[in-house]
């Protein structure tokens, strides 16, 4: 029987199955890092009086 060869099969799809989602949680995370920025800045144009924003030319 080959049973070292099916724990070790385990072993690499475990591991592939983690750094798979590692690298879905760390885009998720990067997206959420945008999103927040964005809003930030969108909420801080909304706050501003209209006498700040520059003119477009």
């Amino acid at each position: 029987m080959n049973t070292g060869g099916a724990f070790v099969k385990r072993v690499v799809w475990a591991a592939v199955g983690a750094l798979a989602g590692w690298l879905v949680w760390s885009k998720v995370q990067e997206e959420r890092e945008d999103r927040a920025l964005w809003a930030e800045v969108t909420d801080s144009l909304d706050a501003a009086p209209a006498s700040s924003i520059p003119a477009q030319s």
